[in-house]
């Protein structure tokens, strides 16, 4: 079976920059106009999630609510709503994604552990053994639920930062020419002042995780990492 490469160029290409230049250059009636440009912008991250569904096969939780983020801005932009709703709707999103991995803390499989410490990763056999055996194990759980509320945070800071960015940026009325350009610029600013700065704290919360697999199991890299056999 094909295994998805990721592409974070394409991402960036096809779900940042393209969409924000049509709605910001080509909105005006002598273009495609508000509403034409809103629907090719749109159409970028809808056939690029289209077409990675019917080559890899796969659609998950977070694919599924950026397809539904989508519909919702064409929506708002089509039915000409209020623009507080594009704002509600900017943090709705990693909201929801917050919430779940929260949740998830109170099951067996908080999101952080399937993410991070997992048998296609780690070498789980022998980690488990030297936690068992130096009594870190409790230990062990505990850094793991507190990284689990980190990660539901990095989300919480995503949807607050969403939503202060569209209330400040988006404020013409929807369906105008005015508008698409905010969202435009919205795009735009959203991936640097949110989209990295969430990336950085996941990388910390993930480097402090390794950084308590190595101290309470004195092992090396080495065999902390699964090797093929």
């Amino acid at each position: 079976m094909t295994e998805k490469k990721a592409s974070p160029l394409n991402d960036l290409i096809f779900n940042v920059i393209v969409p924000s230049v049509v709605l910001m250059k080509l909105s005006g009636d002598e273009y495609l106009g508000s509403v034409g440009a809103l629907l090719v912008a749109l159409a970028f991250p809808v056939v690029l999630g289209g077409y990675e569904l019917i080559k890899y096969k796969k659609f998950n939780f977070i694919s599924l609510l950026g397809f539904i983020s989508v519909l919702l801005t064409g929506g708002i932009g089509l039915l000409q709503l209020d623009p507080k709703w594009l704002a509600v709707k900017e943090a709705l999103i990693p909201g929801l994604i917050g919430v779940a991995v929260f949740a998830s803390t109170f099951t067996k499989y908080p999101v952080v552990s399937k993410m991070l410490f997992n048998e296609t990763v780690l070498n789980l056999p022998l980690i488990n053994q030297k936690l068992n055996e130096f009594g870190r194990k409790s230990d062990f759980d505990r850094r793991l639920l507190t990284s689990n509320y980190l990660f539901a945070g990095t989300f919480v800071f995503s949807s607050v930062m969403n939503y202060v960015l569209a209330k400040m940026i988006v404020t013409s009325p929807a369906g105008t020419q005015a508008f698409n350009e905010e969202l435009g610029r919205l795009t735009l600013v959203s991936y640097p002042a949110i989209a990295i700065p969430s990336m950085l704290m996941m990388m910390g919360i993930f480097f402090y995780m390794w950084r308590q697999i190595r101290q309470m199991t004195q092992l090396e890299t080495a065999e902390i990492l699964k090797t093929e056999q």
